[in-house]
């Protein structure tokens, strides 16, 4: 897919919507070569998906060895809308807490002094620093079943116009 072609995906309304949420499901291959497929709160920059993650996290093993993912947002309702997007992992080792990490949180339900507090946790927990896992987008396809289909039912719909046809 073109970089271009990503960005028309990824600047969608919709797609604007499923990016403002607060998780995304990140998968990745594993150190012992199965999948795994874990929720992690991201935020979207513009350009790139920016999760944060503890420092001895297994994952993070497993991304330096294969750096390629896939990511889903979606939502709760039917018919879904679901973005999917595949890139490529840096990983960036960081003093503190990212700003991400606090912007991925920040509508989580609190109050302001549960949101004190828990930043206060969060702070002491991660007194040594974080990972950010970066993800430029290099594939995107979003699904709203009204306009947009998963490409396997874009096909049986093809066929089935052109059996219609003949």
């Amino acid at each position: 897919m073109e970089p271009y072609e990503v960005t028309e995906v990824l600047n969608r309304p919709l797609s604007q919507e499923l990016l403002a949420r607060d998780l995304t499901r990140l998968a990745y291959v594993a150190k012992d070569g199965t999948p795994r497929n874990v929720p992690i709160a991201f935020a979207w920059n513009g350009s790139t998906i920016v999760m944060s993650t503890a420092k001895n996290a297994p994952k993070l093993r497993a991304l330096h060895a294969n750096p390629m993912v896939a990511l889903t947002i979606d939502t709760e309702v039917h018919p879904p809308k679901i973005l999917l997007i595949r890139g490529r992992a840096e990983l960036d080792y960081v003093d503190g807490i990212p700003d991400e990490y606090l912007q991925a949180t920040s509508t989580y339900e609190m109050t302001p002094e549960q949101r004190v507090g828990w930043e206060t946790e969060v702070r002491s927990l991660y007194y040594d620093g974080m990972v950010r896992i970066v993800v430029t987008p290099t594939w995107a396809k979003l699904i709203d079943f009204e306009t947009t289909l998963p490409s396997p039912v874009e096909e049986l719909m093809r066929q089935r116009e052109e059996r219609q046809r003949a």
